[in-house]
């Protein structure tokens, strides 16, 4: 496939398909988004379920916030549109790992509707499983190990999600997980129980 303005010859539609790799792994294929406050619990969950996902013979990989911002998107900072660009990126490396058979179990903010339909569009909505972990600010504030929201609150961060920055929970979430009376444990079995169906060969 060739883009005449770029002089970009892309092979996608000439390489292996994932449902032929998806059938040697005896999986299908998604990208679960979890999305939420900072201090929700979306990586302590995506930790645990990755777990329990490998102990059942599922191969994953996990895709971090702290951890891609340290790496492939140092460059970013948190302007809206360094945000929107930051999404993008990592949908697009979620789309390789779906090619590839792989279950990416992700853990953004991504705090507005319209972001996190873009990277719905670019993974493809079929294979999108958008996860809420819905925890209010409060919590989330006691919650808080980094010390990120009482910097927020006196300036020393900016255009943090929550308090100067807004957070736009999901419309129509796929799940939804509501931690604030449950275990982490617990938090990773419910969605454990809901994902399955989607990811069973």
């Amino acid at each position: 496939m060739k883009d005449e303005g770029n002089n970009i010859y892309s092979v996608f539609d000439e390489i292996l398909p994932k449902e032929e790799k998806e059938k040697m792994l005896n999986q299908k294929a998604k990208v679960l988004w979890l999305t939420g406050l900072s201090g929700s619990g979306k990586t302590a969950i995506a930790k645990v379920l990755e777990k329990k996902l490998h102990q059942q013979g599922y191969l994953t990989q996990l895709l971090d916030g702290d951890n891609i911002r340290a790496a492939i998107n140092s460059n970013l900072g948190f302007s809206e549109q360094d945000r929107t660009e930051n999404i993008r990126r990592i949908a697009e490396v979620s789309k390789l790992f779906l090619n590839c058979g792989v279950i990416t179990i992700n853990c953004f903010v991504s705090p507005t509707e319209q972001i996190r339909s873009e990277a719905k569009v670019i993974v493809g909505q079929e294979n999108f499983i958008e996860i809420f972990v819905n925890t209010s600010l409060e919590v989330c504030e006691v919650r808080d190990t980094k010390g990120l929201y009482a910097k927020a609150r006196t300036g020393e961060v900016k255009n943090f999600t929550g308090i100067s920055a807004p957070f736009e929970s999901p419309e129509n979430p796929n799940i939804v997980v509501e931690t604030e009376n449950q275990t982490v444990e617990d938090s990773a079995n419910y969605v454990l129980a809901h994902v399955l169906p989607f990811i069973k060969a």
